[in-house]
């Protein structure tokens, strides 16, 4: 137990009872610092989420270690249990947390250490029993850092007019110290808590509110991403380093300005107009192409053009009311990819190696020097190995946003001098169906389905290589199942509503992000969602894992069972449809 401290003034008491009254307040304090208990869901949790979580869940957790429950923390990983309740000194969890920061094995490895403050929760959380709700669900958070996230914040919007001297509101967002005391409610910060925080609460009120901060007219209110990084840096512990003093700075315009635009579009497309070209349907065959700057293969399938029933009929089994009413429809001849596209094919588009804007562009564009390929926007690097270990070598690429097949197409163009996008929703299902109007390409019901394609069943909960299972009567393999796919649509479940009888080639064009047509079920669906009129919409939720803010425009890491696959429409559309098809799906939208 620790040694009250010892006072010696004169006071007009005895020293006993002076001593004695010592004692007892010291022994009030330790009692009530022990009486309160460390809030699992306030206070942990975001620990958890935002440090430990991204690296530390699923089946493919590192060194077998999971933090997602108590069960799985206490159980432990290759290097033993990470949770013994009520041992701080020997859970994993927490003595990693205090190793050196060049510490090999220091937790977490990305990023600076946990402050002490957090690190003395843990401890103090662990040896008062370690109390985790079953209840509690966890969901990777990123990990806000207060000089990367917040400083910039605060400098760009708030402390021009709340600093030393110049405190409007009592609020002086200079210091640690004094962004805490200060303002016209202290604490104005209450570390783990954003509701409880005044100098969070100001920020969310409405434009029209006299107190929001900054005032509308003066940057306010603060665009959502900026919102969602103070309240988890207030959830995370509000880390704010003592020898971080903030000063004014001007706001930061956006990302650098991109060569990727409708004049790219128009040289692309003067490429592809002065290539020789196949002019008539009837002069149009099947073809292999390497992509020229890797060297991988792909096939193209030719397919006419032609009128189908599209959707399903009310008595098929499986069927949802988003599949109708069916509508007679007709499309233009286009090639399609015989195969989704694979690793072989996207993996060197995705891993460039060259330092990008978050829109995609390359810091270093040159266009003296550097090609219309180059000018292409392309991923950011990836944050996680994006096959999952699921494998790479002939099998499909997944995960990515629409806005990255997309941008593939536009740069697989660039390189062959041929117009390629994603499909169309109504082409798809023309090419799924290849003639038929059965519930599956192979029959009306899924009987034959293990000859076709992959799903829950068969595919040992994973992709597989495209082309293993039969093709449909057009030669297009695993429309059925292995990996969904995008299309170009607007995904709306009266779809079918939109379009009079006949319509030809249709497009339902987006009007907003979320959410976007996909179609072919997958390796982790039920035979059902594996027919040909089968649809369903893309949703953030497939980036929940994403630790990034705001969060990616080119990866969808939730979504491990979705990819695409490619088409080549026999007519040329203009420069402002071509810029439409690779830039529909920007988060700008």
């Amino acid at each position: 137990m620790p040694t009250p401290p010892l006072v010696d003034f004169a006071v007009p008491f005895p020293r006993p009872l002076v001593a004695f009254s010592l004692w007892l307040a010291w022994f009030f304090v330790l009692a009530l610092n022990q009486s309160v208990a460390v809030d699992f869901r306030m206070e942990i949790q975001p620990l958890i989420e935002s440090a430990c979580l991204q690296c530390h869940h699923g089946e493919n957790a590192d060194g077998q270690l999971r933090l997602d429950s108590r069960e799985a923390a206490m159980a432990g990983g290759n290097s033993g249990p990470a949770l013994v309740p009520g041992q701080p000194e020997k859970s994993l969890f927490y003595t990693t947390t205090v190793l050196p920061a060049d510490h090999e094995q220091v937790m977490p490895p990305e990023g600076p250490p946990l402050a002490r403050s957090q690190t003395e929760l843990l401890k103090k959380w662990i040896a008062a029993g370690a109390d985790w709700p079953a209840s509690a669900t966890l969901t990777v958070e990123p990990r806000i850092n207060f000089v990367a996230h917040i400083q910039p914040i605060l400098e760009q919007n708030c402390v021009a007019c709340h600093q030393a001297g110049k405190a409007e509101g009592d609020y002086n967002l200079s210091t640690a110290t004094a962004a805490t005391e200060s303002g016209s409610e202290p604490p104005s910060i209450v570390p783990y808590r954003p509701d409880e925080s005044p100098l969070y609460r100001v920020t969310t009120l409405s434009k029209r509110d006299a107190s929001v901060m900054p005032p509308a007219g003066q940057g306010g209110p603060l665009k959502k991403t900026m919102l969602k990084q103070l309240r988890l840096w207030i959830s995370q512990g509000a880390i704010w380093p003592e020898s971080v003093v903030l000063s004014p700075k001007a706001k930061k315009t956006s990302d650098a300005a991109t060569p990727d635009n409708l004049d790219l579009v128009k040289r692309i497309r003067a490429l592809i107009v002065g290539q020789p070209a196949v002019k008539e349907a009837s002069e149009m065959t099947n073809y292999s192409q390497t992509v020229p700057l890797t060297g991988a293969r792909y096939e193209m399938i030719a397919i006419a053009g032609g009128s189908f029933l599209m959707g399903s009929p009310p008595g098929e089994a499986g069927r949802q009311p988003n599949e109708g009413p069916q509508k007679k429809m007709t499309i233009e001849p286009f090639w399609m990819g015989k195969h989704e596209v694979t690793w072989d094919e996207y993996e060197p588009f995705m891993m460039t190696q060259v330092a990008r804007h978050k829109h995609g562009a390359r810091k270093d564009y040159d266009p003296a020097t550097h090609t219309l390929v180059d000018a292409v926007s392309q991923p950011t690097g990836p944050y996680v190995e994006m096959s999952f270990g699921m494998g790479q070598r002939g099998f499909p690429a997944i995960s990515m946003t629409q806005h990255a097949a997309n941008k593939y197409c536009q740069w697989l163009s660039a390189q062959t001098g041929h117009f390629y996008r994603l499909p169309t929703e109504a082409e798809w299902e023309y090419a799924c169906r290849a003639g038929t109007q059965t519930a599956y390409s192979f029959g009306k019901d899924s009987a034959g389905i293990d000859d076709y394609g992959w799903y829950y069943e068969n595919s040992r909960e994973k992709y597989q290589k495209v082309g293993q299972k039969k093709p449909n009567p057009w030669g297009l393999h695993d429309m059925h199942g292995n990996v969904s796919e995008w299309t170009a649509d607007q995904f709306d479940p009266d779809y079918f509503r939109k379009f009079p009888a006949g319509a030809r080639s249709p497009l339902l064009r987006p009007t907003r992000l979320y959410p976007r047509t996909v179609r072919g079920g997958n390796w982790d669906d039920d035979p059902e969602n594996l027919r040909s009129a089968a649809r369903r919409g893309s949703d953030p939720i497939w980036k929940q894992q994403d630790p990034q803010l705001p969060k990616s425009i080119w990866y969808h890491t939730n979504a491990q069972w979705l990819g695409f696959r490619i088409v080549r429409p026999l007519k040329v559309p203009s420069d402002e449809e071509m810029y439409f098809f690779w830039n529909s799906a920007t988060d700008k939208m």
